[in-house]
């Protein structure tokens, strides 16, 4: 996501006298290294909340402001120890009981990510959420808890480890849920599940979230998800609410094994996306050969608000990153609107026969 500085808190100010500016400079040199790329950040949330405080802003938001950067501080340094592995989110009813056919494709929807070296993220709870931590046991296990004012427990998998997080703040917990997640899977569920299946796709849809599959899960004979489909399809594609094309966010499969198959063959080519001097860049574990690029010339340029699609290779720019300097880059200036045809893209680019043979 490019950062671009907030003249409005970089400005110079003084409070009787005192330069805070040059106070809260002095206090950035003692803390942080000259050389971080994060320097100018950290000055910024000083300033923000030097000036919340020189404000006097009443209890209960300055209680707000505390509790979020508290729940997020910690969070980033308890899931620091994961974040080499890739991880999948998944929703679904917490009241959904043993032995009941969703219990049982959640838990083995769990076992399937755990072969393919994949976390789990749930809520922590009861139902799918214990379910799919069982069949991914401890090791493959995230739970993202939510403190509330009656008993909450997390399930027996994931309490009392260093694998539970418990937030205060829904949407702090709403933002790791989808900020760690390399995939969602949503099995039915009630209001906090199409809650969340909504909010994923606003997401996506509109830019603010990396392109990532979205994996409807039901059972074989289930109808949860296809009617769910069907009233997007008449009511919101037909109506023009949405891109026909924004349907392509979201695949139904009935089986573990199917969903784990979606996700695995997202990430067969495809391996990363960002926003880089106006580009947008698709990073690949193997390079296009030159039909494949040319027919995605052809068959994506709406996707581009000028020029073309180009590969490239590791830019100094990208020195942030160092990990991914072995990886080719897909290059183009894109719409940054037609999300449901970037997944189409992804989809092109992740079919072997459209890569480049390796000498």
């Amino acid at each position: 996501m490019p950062y671009d500085p907030d003249d409005y808190l970089s400005r110079h100010f003084q409070t009787s006298g005192i330069d805070l500016k040059q106070k809260v400079d002095d206090l950035i040199g003692l803390i942080v290294p000259s050389d971080s790329p994060n320097l100018q950040l950290y000055r910024e949330m000083l300033i923000t909340v030097v000036r919340m405080a020189q404000a006097d802003r009443n209890r209960w938001d300055a209680k707000i402001m505390l509790q979020t950067l508290r729940e997020m501080e910690h969070a980033f340094c308890v899931l620091e120890q994961f974040k080499r592995r890739r991880k999948v989110t998944v929703f679904g009813s917490a009241r959904t009981p043993q032995g009941h056919p969703l219990y049982t494709l959640a838990r083995d929807l769990g076992a399937e990510l755990a072969k393919r070296d994949l976390m789990v993220i749930t809520g922590a709870g009861g139902g799918i959420m214990s379910a799919t931590h069982e069949g991914a046991g401890l090791e493959n296990s995230l739970g993202l808890n939510i403190t509330l004012p009656f008993e909450q427990q997390a399930n027996d998998i994931v309490a009392g480890t260093d694998h539970l997080l418990s937030f205060h703040f829904f949407f702090v917990r709403k933002l790791f849920f989808v900020k760690e997640a390399d995939a969602l899977v949503l099995c039915p569920g009630g209001f906090g599940t199409l809650d969340e299946a909504l909010e994923v796709l606003t997401l996506i849809q509109t830019g603010k979230s990396p392109i990532v599959p979205v994996v409807l899960l039901d059972e074989p004979d289930g109808t949860y998800w296809e009617d769910a489909i069907g009233f997007l399809h008449e009511q919101l594609a037909g109506n023009r609410y949405i891109l026909p094309s924004d349907m392509n966010l979201v695949r139904l499969v009935r089986s573990a094994e199917e969903a784990a198959a979606e996700i695995a063959q997202f990430y067969r080519n495809y391996h990363s996306s960002r926003w880089l001097k106006g580009l947008f860049m698709i990073r690949m574990n193997h390079a296009l050969n030159e039909t494949a690029l040319g027919q995605i010339q052809e068959d994506f340029a709406q996707l581009c608000i000028e020029g073309s699609f180009t590969q490239q290779s590791f830019d100094e720019s990208e020195k942030d990153e160092p990990e991914f300097s072995d990886l080719v880059r897909l290059a183009f200036r894109f719409n940054g609107r037609d999300h449901g045809r970037l997944r189409e893209l992804i989809d092109r680019l992740n079919l072997p026969q459209n890569w480049a043979i390796k000498a």
